[in-house]
């Protein structure tokens, strides 16, 4: 089965998403900062070691020549994507694998994501092998997934792509979803179009307060959602997990597995209009403020593109179809992007749901049908993550394990510091001082959050370590003595 069309759409029925600089430098931290908290020490940087997430050594990068492609690969590269809707063009392929110039690989492993079994597959990842003399078969991944196999060399590589590379790129994902097209064609945006991949699944553009699902298998935001007091919330499981937004006074739990199926919420909470996207790739809840963005009347609406950037899922705004970098908050294309919007933030405590009510009576929680006549199943993605991350993430930083709960907080200096959740916790718990870089963590509900010494709120959330490591390299790392 070679038509890219016939094997997006098996894809979209076993979607892995949910639905429904590669040398990771750490700042050293002023040894003389947090002489206060003793219970507390920083993690030192890892030595360089491009490794997995299995601990598999990647081999040294290839060497890549500058310039554009030459003109036979550019025009074996046209044959190629212009036979992606008919029949794929074996021979084009081994041509390309026989180029010599490694940096096209990137666009075989975007030809991996979408065929990933049968002879094509076979003959991207040999291309590929051949382009860049690495073997795949002593990564444990690529006994799943060749294709992550294949796109973590790269990402670990930080391997530059050709010149061309977006305006070949967007051909495939063109076919796939055309309403990616706005995206593709801004030369402009601040994206690096090397760590873009498909989710799994296709953009949601339905218009804000749509109460009815995606019919073309989007990923369907919850907008404006029926919450009840914590006294009628007792349909949620104390256990369960919860991520807990306050708002000027106003506290709302969203339960984690309404999350794992809209991952998106637009809502109102403290009378601030707010936006949370959750990955649930990257264990990150956020919630950003969408009502103060300077010469709009109106509030923003972030929907879910069905793009991911390493493993990280891609929002956009709905009315301008300006793309976001959803963990920092920025616009990085669009007319959002021309205006420099950056969103502001507020803390989102991941907690247990018996936890965060005790703390917080008042809080309100989101219906059991979100208003819209749904059911949730208690898990939905039942364990999908358990085993790691099932997208390409490049090299890992070794301090914690890739899937380790962090607090991530910007400390008053502007250094990013990461709190293992759990450690962190227990800590506190036991009478201790969690501090580090001028950030103090504290409890609240079943979760923490982060403060000054001074006791003034710092915004931050939780996150998978492999996530939070990858968007801010430089951070430094609190762990206990002991």
């Amino acid at each position: 089965m070679r038509s890219l069309v016939l094997v997006a759409a098996l894809a979209l029925a076993v979607a892995a998403c949910s639905g429904d600089d590669s040398a990771r430098p750490a700042t050293t931290a002023d040894p003389s900062a947090d002489a206060s908290a003793a219970s507390a020490t920083e993690a030192p940087p890892p030595a360089r070691a491009a490794l997995s997430q299995t601990g598999y050594e990647f081999p040294e990068a290839p060497t890549v020549p500058t310039g554009p492609a030459a003109a036979p690969l550019a025009a074996d590269l046209d044959t190629l994507l212009s036979s992606l809707t008919t029949r794929v063009d074996l021979d084009a392929i081994a041509r390309i694998g026989d180029s010599h110039d490694p940096r096209v690989a990137w666009l075989l492993s975007d030809l991996l994501r979408f065929i990933q079994v049968g002879e094509t597959a076979d003959a991207l990842v040999a291309a590929f092998q051949n382009l860049t003399g690495a073997n795949i078969n002593g990564d444990p991944l690529s006994l799943r997934s060749p294709w992550q196999s294949v796109t973590n060399h790269l990402m670990a590589w930080d391997l530059p792509a050709l010149p061309r590379y977006r305006e070949w790129k967007r051909i495939p994902f063109e076919i796939i979803e055309p309403k990616w097209e706005p995206f593709f064609g801004d030369a402009d945006a601040d994206i690096d179009w090397r760590f873009l991949s498909w989710g799994g699944v296709r953009i949601d553009d339905r218009p804000l307060g749509t109460r009815t699902g995606c019919p073309n298998g989007c990923i369907p935001a919850l907008d404006d959602p029926a919450v009840t007091g914590a006294d009628e919330g007792n349909w949620y499981p104390d256990d369960s997990v919860v991520f807990g937004v306050v708002v000027d006074g106003e506290a709302r739990a969203y339960p984690k597995n309404m999350m794992e199926v809209h991952e998106m919420i637009n809502d109102t909470l403290g009378g601030r209009r707010i936006a949370i996207p959750y990955c649930t790739l990257c264990g990150s809840a956020q919630a950003y403020f969408t009502d103060d963005v300077s010469g709009r009347d109106e509030p923003l609406v972030l929907r879910t593109s069905g793009l991911l950037t390493r493993s990280n899922k891609v929002m956009y705004e709905l009315t301008t179809f300006s793309v976001f970098d959803t963990f920092l908050g920025h616009a990085v294309s669009g007319p959002l992007q021309e205006e420099q919007v950056q969103l502001d933030q507020v803390s989102v405590v991941t907690s247990t749901w018996g936890d965060w009510k005790e703390a917080h009576p008042e809080t309100t929680i989101l219906a059991r049908d979100g208003g819209i006549g749904r059911f949730y199943a208690a898990d939905p993605l039942r364990g999908r993550d358990d085993a790691g991350p099932i997208f390409p993430i490049g090299d890992v930083d070794v301090r914690l394990p890739a899937q380790t709960q962090v607090l991530g907080v910007i400390a008053p200096d502007g250094r990013p510091v990461a709190f293992p959740a759990e450690m962190a916790r227990a800590a506190i718990d036991a009478g201790e001082v969690v501090e580090l870089a001028g950030v103090r963590v504290v409890a609240d509900g079943g979760g923490v959050r982060a403060q000054t010494i001074d006791g003034e709120n710092l915004v931050g959330h939780q996150a998978f370590w492999f996530a939070w490591s990858q968007f801010r390299p430089e951070t430094v790392v609190w762990t206990p003595l002991g």
